[in-house]
């Protein structure tokens, strides 16, 4: 994803890199840069963020010294340090599913999916020096919750995500939070117009927010949709599944300079309903740009927003498929040809990576991977093309 195209996709805040100025990933190697033990927390689901110093920050879904998951931050020479342990419980929220945004100042903020005042979920804000702040207990009356999404901001501080349950209809939401930490829904999904969105919003330099959903729509398959500021929904695309259309989306959308979506899909696609790389034009057009199909390909791309280059090449994962069964990291170019750049072996390298990639100025990428590596629960790697 370059930073010129996407930059209102994460909000003006953010302060790490996430590049591909060269057109792709340079070079051929891969490298776990950390494996996770109980102590650091373990089985990642997040994608990363990185600061310009190279630090990688995160979040692990369990374990930890509390037992309900961190949030840490992996040096460039690979030295691990836990910044935040989850405490759970009816103070804290417990098991973070979602990346991590850092502000200027050097906060990081986020959400849980369990945990808090009702049990559902929070958005949490980590200061510099490690204290923790619940700003949002998810869960009361018809509020949302289960928030498996990274969050994003605007120019005012104001952080907006989705949460994959809850709300009016059960079918989930997309909210509003102010720096002071007060809520608004401003749209809860009724099946019609999707249900059960995981993904977190990209937004368009037009002020538009776009998103997908996991189920619901026409044909109960997923949708993508776009909300307006004051959140009205109009879905673009309702996903049909089978053999010609993609289905199920839990991963983000990417967007480029001509307002062309691009995202995944779980299921769908080909004979083998293993899930799909789209594209969406402006006009609401949809192509299936790639089914995975083969029997050594990817499987099931997870929580995946997909990462471009200028080149027109689309970077990811899938936590299934591969020769091994544990996954792979895929490119695919602009003709829809897939390269397999990682296949993932299980215990050495990793395995399941369910989220999507990151880059540096030098095209590095970087990713988690959710079990696997020395010890069984994850690791943190490091891959040039």
């Amino acid at each position: 994803m370059i930073l010129t195209k996407f930059t209102n996709a994460w909000a003006s805040w953010l302060s790490f890199a996430f590049l591909l100025p060269f057109g792709g990933a340079q070079g051929k190697d891969f490298r776990v840069l950390h494996s996770f033990a109980l102590k650091d927390g373990i089985h990642p689901y997040a994608s990363l963020i990185r600061d310009k110093n190279g630090s990688l920050y995160g979040t692990n879904s369990a374990a930890g010294s509390q037992g309900y998951g961190t949030v840490f931050r992996v040096a460039p020479d690979g030295t691990l340090s836990v910044l935040y342990a989850f405490k759970g419980g009816a103070n804290d929220g417990a098991a973070p599913a979602a990346a991590v945004l850092k502000d200027n100042t050097g906060n990081l903020y986020g959400t849980t999916i369990a945990g808090g005042a009702n049990s559902q979920g929070t958005v949490f804000r980590l200061a510099p020096d490690g204290t923790e702040t619940v700003l949002h207990n998810f869960g009361a009356g018809t509020d949302g919750r289960s928030p498996y999404a990274v969050l994003i901001a605007d120019k005012k501080g104001r952080l907006y995500g989705t949460t994959a349950f809850g709300g009016a209809n059960d079918s989930g939401t997309v909210f509003r939070l102010t720096p002071g930490g007060k809520e608004t829904v401003l749209h809860s999904f009724d099946g019609d117009d999707g249900a059960n969105p995981f993904a977190g919003l990209t937004k368009a330099a037009s002020g538009s927010f776009y998103g997908t959903t996991n189920s619901g729509g026409e044909f109960g398959r997923g949708t993508v949709f776009k909300m307006d500021s004051h959140g009205t929904v109009t879905v673009i695309h309702s996903f049909a599944g089978g053999s010609t259309d993609g289905a199920g989306p839990y991963g983000a959308l990417a967007i480029d300079s001509e307002g062309n979506l691009y995202g995944t899909t779980y299921q769908g696609g080909s004979a083998r309903d293993t899930g799909t790389v789209f594209k969406i034009a402006p006009d609401g057009t949809e192509t299936v740009l790639y089914a995975f199909s083969t029997a050594n390909d990817g499987a099931y791309p997870d929580l995946v927003r997909p990462l471009l280059d200028d080149a027109g090449n689309i970077y990811g994962t899938t936590g299934a498929g591969g020769m091994s069964g544990n996954g792979i990291v895929f490119k695919i170019d602009a003709n829809g040809v897939e390269t397999i750049l990682h296949d993932f072996g299980g215990s050495g390298d990793g395995a399941s990576p369910y989220s999507g990639l990151i880059a540096d100025t030098k095209g590095h990428l970087y990713g988690t991977a959710f079990s696997g590596g020395a010890a069984g629960f994850g690791n943190v790697f490091r891959l040039n093309e």
